[in-house]
């Protein structure tokens, strides 16, 4: 077994040695040449100015803020009607659990048949339940909302470079249809040309 290894030590050593440094020099690729005086001009386009990674950055601390990074002022109050929306319902279901959850507590204290709401015993642990679920379940809902607008700034972001071709056309043109089992029917195409 030591045999085996010191003979693939050697040859290891050896290939290491194979390897020749690189006796041509390196040769820029750059041939143009410029005159004195004259000035190089960039262009920049549109897209340059748009950074994918600006916009999720910017998202990603103050939402909407990439949307606002991407010149899509008008998804801003979508994105923030989203996150009021969720931030609502997380409030508003977290108050009634904790209400039902109370009322729960003082019925199995005081021994009573009925909360102050009129609920008994079952009842009052289904709301506590249902409450406790449902926002759980707007607090996932909020936390997708805030990832797609994330992804939504990002993909925005990389969309700006993308150019239509001004040949591309969809028409929606009224048509009709002769069927031989059916008869005649009408209805609207949707016609898309390249």
């Amino acid at each position: 077994m030591q045999r085996i290894a010191f003979v693939i030590f050697l040859f290891l050593c050896a290939a290491a040695h194979a390897q020749n440094p690189d006796s041509l020099r390196s040769i820029s690729s750059d041939t143009l040449r410029l005159e004195r005086g004259k000035r190089v001009i960039t262009i920049e386009t549109y897209a340059d100015r748009f950074n994918p990674r600006k916009a999720i950055l910017y998202a990603a601390i103050l939402p909407g803020s990439g949307q606002i990074y991407n010149k899509k002022y008008w998804k801003v109050p979508l994105v923030y009607g989203g996150f009021a929306t969720g931030i609502f319902f997380i409030d508003f279901y977290q108050a009634r659990y904790l209400k039902f959850k109370n009322e729960l507590f003082q019925i199995l204290e005081d021994d009573i048949e009925r909360s102050v709401s009129g609920f008994n015993e079952s009842q009052l642990r289904n709301i506590v339940s249902k409450s406790k679920r449902e926002r759980d379940f707007f607090t996932i809902v909020t936390g997708f909302w805030y990832i797609l607008q994330l992804v939504d700034a990002h993909v925005d972001a990389h969309l700006k470079e993308f150019d239509l071709n001004p040949q591309l056309q969809v028409r929606i043109e009224p048509m009709m249809e002769s069927n031989p089992m059916t008869g005649r029917s009408t209805g609207l195409a949707l016609k898309l040309k390249f």
